[in-house]
Parts: C-alpha cells; sequence; structure tokens
C-alpha cells in the first residue's frame, strides 16, 4: 500500500507544477460553478496560501534587490553600461505606464465584486508625500510595517553602496571580504528563498482550486469575463510595446535600423522566450541571436543581456500595473492619480528584483498589491492563467533586451550593419540558436 502510494506520489511530482495548478484553477472553477456557494467553505484554505505569499514579501525582495545591485558594480558603469542602464529604465517606465493606461481603458476585472479580500481603506497620501515616503525614516521599521517602496530604495541603496566600496582601490581587504560574504550570503538566502517559493507553490495547487471554488461558487461565469479582460489587455500593451517603443520608436526612429530585419534576426530567441518562459534560459540562444544575427560587439551584448535578464523586466512591470488594476476593480475600489503613480514606482523597482525564471512575477505581485493596499487574494487567483500570460511577458522582456542591445551597439559603433540580417543575409545564429532551443 505505501508503495503504491509513493508511485501514486512520485507520479503526480514528476508533473511540472504551473500544469498542476493550472489543472487545480480549472477543476476549482468548475467545482464553484457546480456546487455554488456552498464552495466557498473551501474558503480558509484558499486564506492560508495567501498567508505563505505574505510570509516571503520581505525576504525576497532584500535578497533578490541585493544580488541585482551586485551587478551595477563601478566597472560595469562605464559609458556602454550608463546607456544601457538608462534605457533598460526608460522603457521599463513606459512598459508599466503602458500596462497603467491600457488598464484603465479596458478596465479588466471590471463587473467582478470580490468579497473577503483585505483592502486598506486608509486615505492615500498626496503625490508629494508618497515620493517622500519613499525615503524610510527607519529601514527597519519600514520592514516591520512592511512599506514596500522603503524597503526597497533602502535595499537598492545599500547594495549600491556595498559596490562602490567593495570597488575602491584602497579599501581594506577585510572590509572586501566581508562585503563579498554579504552579497553571498543574500545569493544563498534567494536561493533558499526561491526553494521555498516552489514549497508554496506545491501547497498553491490546493490553495488555487480553493480559492477559484469559492470565488465561482459565490460568483458564477461572471468571473470568466473578468479573466478574458485580463488576458486581453495584457496582450494589446505587450503589442504596443513591443511594436511601437521597441521597434518604431528605439529601433527606426531613434537609431534608423529595420524593424523588420531586428525580427528576423531575433526570431529564434522570442520563440524560446515564448516556449520556455524564462528570460535567463532564453539568454543563450540571445546571445547567439546577438552575435551571429544582428552583428552587435561581444563588448556590448556580452554586458547587456545578461544583465537585461536580471532587471529589465518590461513584461513583468507592465503585468505588475495591469494586475493592480484588475485588483482594484475586483475589489470595488478606485485608485488615484497618486496610487497609481506609486504602482509605476513599485513596478519599476520590484522588476529589478524579479528573477528571470517562469512565473517568478507572482511573488513580485505582493508587493505592489501590498504597497496600495489591495487583496493578495488576487494573486492565487490569477496563479491558473499565469503560466499563458508569462509566456507574453517573458518574449516582452527578451524583444527590450536585443533592443537596447541594438541600440546601444549602434551608438557605440559596435553593430556591423553590412552583416548578418542587416545585409539581408541569415547569421549562423539561426542554426546555433535552433540546436539551442531544442536542448
Amino acid at each position: 500500500m505505501a508503495n503504491q502510494f509513493l508511485s501514486v506520489w512520485r507520479r503526480y511530482r514528476s508533473i511540472p507544477i504551473v500544469y498542476r495548478i493550472a489543472a487545480a484553477f480549472v477543476l476549482g472553477s468548475i467545482v464553484g460553478l457546480a456546487v455554488g456557494p456552498p464552495a466557498q467553505r473551501l474558503q480558509p484554505l484558499g486564506d492560508l496560501f495567501v498567508r505563505l505569499l505574505e510570509m516571503i514579501i520581505i525576504p525576497i525582495i532584500v535578497f533578490t534587490l541585493l544580488m541585482a545591485a551586485r551587478r551595477l558594480s563601478p566597472t560595469n558603469l562605464g559609458k556602454i553600461g550608463a546607456q544601457t542602464v538608462l534605457l533598460y529604465l526608460l522603457t521599463t517606465t513606459v512598459a508599466i505606464a503602458l500596462g497603467l493606461g491600457v488598464s484603465n481603458l479596458v478596465n479588466p476585472g471590471s463587473g467582478v465584486t470580490l468579497t473577503g479580500g483585505n483592502v486598506n481603506t486608509e486615505q492615500a497620501p498626496s503625490l508629494g508625500q508618497q515620493l517622500l515616503n519613499i525615503v524610510p525614516t527607519n529601514p527597519i521599521s519600514a520592514m516591520a510595517e512592511g512599506n514596500i517602496l522603503a524597503i526597497i530604495f533602502f535595499v537598492l541603496v545599500f547594495g549600491i553602496g556595498m559596490t562602490l566600496v567593495r570597488e575602491e582601490s584602497d579599501a581594506d581587504s577585510s572590509i572586501r571580504n566581508g562585503i563579498d560574504t554579504i552579497f553571498e550570503t543574500a545569493e544563498a538566502g534567494a536561493e533558499v528563498m526561491f526553494k521555498v517559493v516552489w514549497g508554496i507553490m506545491e501547497y498553491g495547487v490546493i490553495g488555487v482550486f480553493a480559492l477559484m471554488a469559492a470565488l465561482f461558487g459565490e460568483i458564477g461565469v461572471e468571473a470568466i469575463r473578468a479573466y478574458a479582460m485580463l488576458a486581453a489587455t495584457l496582450l494589446v500593451a505587450v503589442a504596443i510595446q513591443i511594436t511601437v517603443v521597441y521597434l518604431l520608436v528605439l529601433l527606426r526612429g531613434v537609431v534608423g535600423v529595420s524593424p523588420i530585419s531586428f525580427l528576423r534576426g531575433t526570431r529564434e530567441a522570442l520563440v524560446t522566450a515564448l516556449s520556455i518562459r524564462s528570460s535567463s534560459g532564453t539568454l543563450p540562444v540571445s546571445m547567439s541571436n546577438a552575435e551571429d544575427n544582428l552583428k552587435i560587439d561581444e563588448g556590448v551584448y556580452s554586458f547587456s543581456l545578461p544583465l537585461g535578464a536580471t532587471i529589465n523586466m518590461d513584461g513583468t512591470a507592465m503585468y505588475l500595473g495591469i494586475v493592480a488594476i484588475f485588483a482594484a476593480n475586483i475589489a470595488g475600489v478606485s485608485l488615484t492619480l497618486a496610487q497609481q503613480f506609486s504602482i509605476l514606482v513599485t513596478a519599476l523597482l520590484a522588476s529589478i528584483g524579479t528573477a528571470g525564471v517562469p512565473s517568478a512575477s507572482l511573488v513580485m505581485m505582493t508587493a505592489v498589491l501590498t504597497q496600495v493596499g489591495l487583496p493578495l487574494e488576487v494573486i492565487a487567483m490569477i496563479a491558473g492563467i499565469d503560466p499563458l500570460l508569462d509566456r507574453l511577458r517573458t518574449m516582452n522582456n527578451v524583444a527590450g533586451d536585443l533592443a537596447v542591445s541594438t541600440v546601444v551597439g549602434k551608438w557605440n559603433d559596435a553593430v556591423d550593419l553590412t552583416a548578418g540580417v542587416w545585409a539581408g543575409g541569415v547569421g549562423e545564429g539561426d542554426v546555433v540558436a535552433s540546436e539551442s532551443a531544442t536542448d
């Protein structure tokens, strides 16, 4: 009997977690529709999932942002580095603003009301106060109170400060060793937290099932329209970001290269990102496309692409803003201009620490929703369809990495426009990338 149970358990665990959560999403929805209001008795099981997510907000922000700050060392931040970082921040800011703008027009989640979620109904501070509150008077108190923007600000300042001290030639070796130890501890802590996240997501199969059953038991088929609108909002925003911001503004407008040639040169990376849902996993294909197809100098893409896979999460940041509007609509609250600005800043900073792995943004959503007092139950509600939406976000991220690398390369005469796709040919990267994508 025990052997049979272990065999069934192993077969269950062999199924990727995203498929199990998707199945829980579907089954929970069916149960809720079939059973009706009695399905709301499952709500506590879903609430436990939400509490587990709340538990890891602060440590995962601290650890992942310290890891991101480590990459921004002064030795890397020369002319090319500064241009790359500024462009990444600019495109991410535009992506969030675009996501918020499209969301305000489409209003995903409108017509559906979430009951039972915890909403902070305190009056939002003014825009000036929001900006001032980014700087904490006491970082420890900010962590205890869950002031996400203040925590992100302090951790980034502290992390960049450590890189500056680490790079000083006259720094004592014991100080450098101590800083390295802190960074290594942060890296180890981040790895531990990612393991904890996967453990929580294992329970998330039950949590998502319970929350969806309770939701559909209360609301019924009207909830389906809300998910369709959420997916449509992201699709429209991603299409505008890639077509207008990357292809027309950056590539055609700023540096005058062919958007069509760029798409031909990056198609393997974009398809791979769409398939595996990981910016980091797509990195070898992106680098191959950059060198063999786009003919970008290695001195540019060897820095810009790995950095982009770490801090440039345009699709993720855009999605965080969209989910915030979605959560506000189903919670029945209206977000002020100051609150939406707060979302923009929080999503921008939180996206820097988002790991380039599948569905990592589910964790960072906790930071954005907490910042404006929206219910975290929304995270569990959308977890079931997140694998589908994550593919669009990852493709957006990778397209942004390669577009910025091309622009920076062109600015520094580090792109050979007489070869590769720019000359109408096909680089060796087509073959290499295709092989990498099937490994």
